[in-house]
């Protein structure tokens, strides 16, 4: 394993984080801060609890999902990509680095960056409301394998992408709405019966509802579930990274 390499992918992508820190942590913060105050006291103040729990709570942990979800694609996409479009993709590849080395310093990166806005969003969520966590170690699991996850997806979405405009279109188009009507603000329940069915061929519901599970102890489908499904979901991942280095798809053509 070269420690060296994956350190040195690491560093750099970090260091840009730090170069664009507005974009990559003040944004997102302002930006939860602004659903608390529409959603958490606009809007929640006029709800009934949902299964005894404050709809400012409730709310939480679809907010961190929402972000931590986004980031993690944005960063690791951006990311592999950035290689591409300057033309240094190649110097990359020929470096002593196994492709399991480089998806390591970038999905590795990415995941520190959307792990780390996913916490300091949960610490500013207690500016609104006070949250007491029944899991905190499955809440720790949950989003820590939620941010190596869509990591792994933005990897994909990076390599397959020939311009930004493609880069933009799965988060925007296809991400966001199953985010949002995965349950972020609302749980299925509400849902009428052949929309609660509906719902449930949303993947975004399983990994949402093993989150506020442990958070609240409640969830739209079991926990073991969410976690199955989250694991299934890492998996394909990783299998269709592997395929991609394997193959040569849209690296080396």
């Amino acid at each position: 394993m070269n420690l060296r390499g994956i350190r040195a992918i690491y560093i750099y992508e970090m260091n840009r984080s730090f170069r664009t820190l507005i974009q990559s942590l003040v944004s997102p913060v302002l930006s939860t801060i602004l659903y608390f105050i529409v959603f958490g006291a606009a809007i929640g103040s006029r709800m009934e609890n949902i299964s005894n729990v404050s709809y400012g709570e409730f709310i939480v942990p679809g907010l961190i999902m929402l972000t931590v979800q986004m980031q993690s694609v944005n960063n690791a996409s951006f990311g592999i990509y950035f290689p591409k479009f300057i033309g240094t993709t190649y110097e990359l590849l020929s470096a002593p680095l196994s492709f399991v080395e480089i998806v390591i310093g970038y999905v590795g990166a990415a995941t520190t960056k959307a792990f780390s806005i996913g916490l300091i969003i949960l610490a500013t969520s207690y500016l609104f409301v006070n949250i007491e966590i029944m899991h905190p170690f499955f809440m720790i699991f949950f989003l820590l394998l939620t941010c190596i996850t869509f990591s792994l997806l933005g990897f994909i979405i990076g390599i397959v992408s020939d311009n930004f405009e493609q880069l933009n279109i799965v988060p925007m188009l296809i991400i966001t709405p199953l985010v949002f009507l995965g349950g972020s603000f609302y749980t299925i329940d509400m849902l009428p019966v052949f929309w609660q069915n509906f719902a449930l061929l949303n993947p975004i519901v399983y990994l949402i509802s093993g989150f506020r599970w442990a958070f609240f102890g409640i969830g739209d489908v079991p926990i073991i579930t969410s976690v199955i499904f989250i694991l299934l979901f890492t998996s394909s991942c990783v299998g269709v990274i592997w395929y991609i280095f394997k193959t040569g798809y849209r690296i080396k053509n």
